[in-house]
């Protein structure tokens, strides 16, 4: 299979071959329907003058033929004879150009007559002189039959003509809207056909982006797709392996980091409890002060090991249906007393509402966001869970009472080990990795989390895509 450019220049020239075809149709079509437009009016005007030659040849036959008959003049004679020969060409063009022989048979029996009653002797020189002047009327009565025979013949031409262009019209119309449809169908056809290795593509990168490195990435299409594709998966294993890599590092720091640890913690606590003789008071508050650190820095490094077990751990989802007030109504129940400690009122909101959704990892997500909203709620406030399905998503909502974030500070809340400026009084410090988890769990979801703008009150959203 050729590159996509290749397979589009191909698609453009079917297409480019299909109406220029068309048009080169219509072009010859109407060439031949002029030709016979031209041909049809040079025969009818040939007719037409025909006819008129016709009338006038019979006049002047009239007359040379009555004068030649009074006078007895050889000329006029002539004249006569020469105007009877003119008419009859007359007839053979008409003939000729398509006027039926029966519409002159006539006219040619009454020239014969008056043919005949040109000669004799001089004596009846008047009764046929009277006899060619009867036979004159009625050769004028055939005149205008044979003028209104050859106009209604140019007329029928016409109108044939008429009906052989709205023919040809109606035909080229159907062909020039058949090859625009198929023209359609055909960019359509490829279009989707070209659209859909890009479309895999797309979800590829997504996939990548979203950190779902367990599916093979191989896209079938043209040499540059597929060129693309192969790219597309080395960049998946390579980035496979710098998450291994990343993962055992952790791993391997922080057991580096946990055995200094544990025996700083134990030299500590021998310096506390006076072992190695008995401490000032300024000596024992520079080993409580090593202490404070020492168990710091130990939750240092278990949050990092919890925050990377969640970024693993979010990949590898177990969905099944769950009734999502449920479970809020279950993460509620299991800080009760956490909030009531802290005289706190926790309400739930919202309809029993099903998703396919992994309850410990999303249940994980609203446990986070809770215990965020009753560490900083002031006594005696609300948390509000709130539950909502709006176009397609799903909506959850945490609000509290406290300070709120900081403008500054909005941006970075979801940052690992990131912790805001303001803390709960009289509280423990967090280690900023709660939200950076929820996140984790959501996004591998398919949904998203935001600080909504307004604060106070603080308001946390999930969003997940749900399909009615």
């Amino acid at each position: 299979m050729g590159s996509f450019r290749q397979l589009l220049l191909v698609a453009f020239m079917v297409i480019a071959a299909l109406l220029g075809g068309t048009a080169l149709r219509a072009v010859v079509i109407l060439d031949r329907l002029m030709a016979q437009s031209s041909q049809e009016a040079a025969r009818a005007l040939a007719l037409n003058g025909a006819a008129q030659s016709l009338a006038a040849r019979s006049a002047a036959m009239e007359r040379a033929a009555r004068q030649s008959l009074v006078l007895s003049d050889v000329v006029l004679r002539r004249r006569f004879e020469q105007e009877f020969a003119a008419a009859g060409a007359a007839l053979e063009q008409m003939a000729e150009s398509g006027l039926p022989a029966q519409d002159t048979r006539p006219w040619r029996a009454h020239a014969g007559v008056i043919a005949d009653l040109m000669n004799g002797p001089p004596s009846t020189a008047l009764d046929r002189e009277r006899a060619i002047a009867v036979e004159f009327r009625e050769l004028d009565a055939l005149n205008g039959g044979i003028i209104a025979q050859v106009q209604q013949l140019i007329q029928q031409r016409n109108e044939a003509l008429g009906g052989q262009l709205d023919a040809s019209r109606a035909r080229l119309t159907q062909q020039v809207l058949l090859t625009i449809a198929l023209a359609v169908g055909l960019a359509v056809a490829l279009g989707l056909w070209l659209a859909r290795p890009f479309r895999r593509i797309e979800r590829a990168i997504v996939d990548l982006g979203e950190n779902r490195l367990d599916q093979p990435i191989h896209i079938r299409g043209p040499s540059d797709v597929r060129r693309v594709s192969q790219q597309l998966e080395w960049l998946r294993l390579r980035l496979t392996e710098l998450d291994a890599d990343k993962a055992r590092f952790l791993r391997h720091v922080s057991h580096e980091l946990k055995t200094p640890l544990a025996s700083l913690r134990e030299g500590v606590a021998l310096l506390q409890d006076g072992v190695t003789g008995k401490l000032n008071e300024n000596q024992l508050e520079v080993a409580q002060i090593l202490h404070q650190n020492t168990l710091t820095l130990q939750a240092q490094i278990e949050a990092l090991l919890r925050f990377n077990a969640a970024a693993f751990e979010a990949r590898q989802l177990r969905r099944r249906k769950t009734d999502l007030l449920a479970l809020l109504q279950a993460h509620v129940d299991a800080q009760r007393l956490q909030w009531q400690a802290a005289q706190l009122v926790v309400q739930v909101s919202g309809a029993p509402l099903w998703l396919a959704v992994d309850p410990e990892k999303l249940g994980t997500a609203i446990a986070n966001l809770l215990s965020n909203a009753i560490r900083f709620s002031p006594p005696g406030g609300t948390v509000l869970l709130s539950l909502s399905a709006v176009a397609g998503t799903v909506r959850i909502d945490v609000q509290d009472d406290g300070p709120g974030v900081p403008a500054d500070e909005r941006e970075r809340v979801f940052e690992p080990f990131f912790r805001g400026a303001r803390q709960p009084q009289g509280g423990v410090r967090g280690t900023g990795i709660g939200l950076s988890i929820v996140q984790e769990y959501v996004v591998a979801h398919g949904g998203r989390v935001a600080l909504l703008a307004q604060a106070p009150p603080t308001v946390f959203r999930i969003e997940l895509p749900h399909v009615s």
